[in-house]
């Protein structure tokens, strides 16, 4: 990341009260940019609001399905680089609410990038795919040629942003990227039902940490801050490199992980002798999961920041601060 690069740059960031985009909001200002963020519900528990970061960036109050909102946000406030975030991310409530998910998750994209392509003064556009846009597939790890399958609603709608994206680079020489991550952790996840926060959770309560699935689904784990760092390196370098609109980027440690040794790896690291409650009750979940990240390390000369039990160390201290644990 370049500071100077960054400094008074307008950046439009959607979704900034999730997980994600509290910390990429965070870094953005330390490097000195103007961010605008779009904020549907105010979430006085999300750490934008909590740390008080909420303060030092412009707040524009709307829907990423209300294309005249994104349009006048980038207008007046003469947007420079956009970074799509928001989103509807729960698996388990995509498959109860299927259309309120693609309305947000594959509108919302359509909305954005045509915002965009009527707003000339935008030079640069990251859109947040997800590993789950290829779907379930044979072939491991993933990489960025692995087609995008998927089958279930959650998948299926980052699979149609991706290629929406894909074809706005395509048609309309628009300047956009995608990014595809594995399963973000860090602290500022307030979805308990995610099996980091609701490990620590149950572990500082005395509690049985839950695990949904059988514990031998393997996924691959990406803390936050890394994630943070890579979207700000990928959109500097889209600024430099024109080249690199139309592509796709895995960002991974490339590390699979089943989901019951990463739940040990947190009682571990907390030192606890709780057992874990394994339900196997998962439904319309990808079995085997996790990326190849070469092109990223190859094309942009990245690395991640933090190894896997370092991010669990660091999620840990946050979540004991937060809940107000000893």
């Amino acid at each position: 990341m370049t500071r100077s690069f960054w400094r008074d740059r307008p950046v439009l960031v959607t979704g900034a009260t999730g997980l994600l985009g509290t910390w990429l909001t965070r870094r953005l200002r330390e490097a000195g940019a103007d961010v605008v963020c779009l904020v549907r519900d105010w979430v006085p528990q999300s750490e934008l609001v909590r740390s008080r970061l909420i303060d030092q960036v412009t707040v524009v109050r709307g829907d990423i399905r209300d294309r005249d909102c994104l349009e006048r946000a980038i207008g007046e406030y003469q947007t420079d680089t956009v970074i799509h975030l928001a989103a509807q991310a729960i698996v388990g409530t995509a498959n109860r609410n299927p259309i309120s998910t693609f309305e947000t998750n594959i509108q919302g994209t359509w909305n954005l990038l045509e915002a965009c392509r009527r707003s000339p003064g935008v030079r640069s556009i990251v859109i947040a795919s997800s590993d789950k846009a290829y779907g379930d597939q044979e072939k491991l790890p993933y990489g960025e040629d692995t087609p995008l399958e998927g089958r279930h609603p959650y998948d299926v709608s980052k699979s149609c942003a991706d290629l929406i994206a894909q074809a706005y680079a395509a048609t309309y020489s628009l300047p956009v990227v995608v990014t595809r991550c594995g399963n973000f952790y860090g602290g500022g996840d307030l979805n308990w039902n995610r099996i980091v926060p609701g490990t620590i959770r149950s572990v500082l309560r005395g509690e049985r940490p839950v695990i949904r699935s059988d514990g031998r689904y393997i996924r691959d784990y990406f803390y936050v801050e890394d994630g943070a760092a890579a979207y700000m390196l990928l959109a500097e370098q889209l600024h430099q490199r024109p080249d690199l609109a139309g592509l796709g980027f895995n960002f991974s440690n490339e590390t699979e992980v089943t989901v019951i040794d990463l739940v040990n790896r947190i009682l571990r690291a907390m030192e606890s002798k709780l057992e874990p409650e394994v339900l196997n009750q998962a439904s319309n979940e990808i079995r085997r999961q996790y990326l190849s990240a070469q092109r990223a390390r190859q094309m942009l000369s990245w690395s991640p920041l933090f190894t896997l039990d370092t991010g669990i160390d660091r999620t840990i201290a946050w979540y004991r601060d937060f809940l107000g644990a000893a």
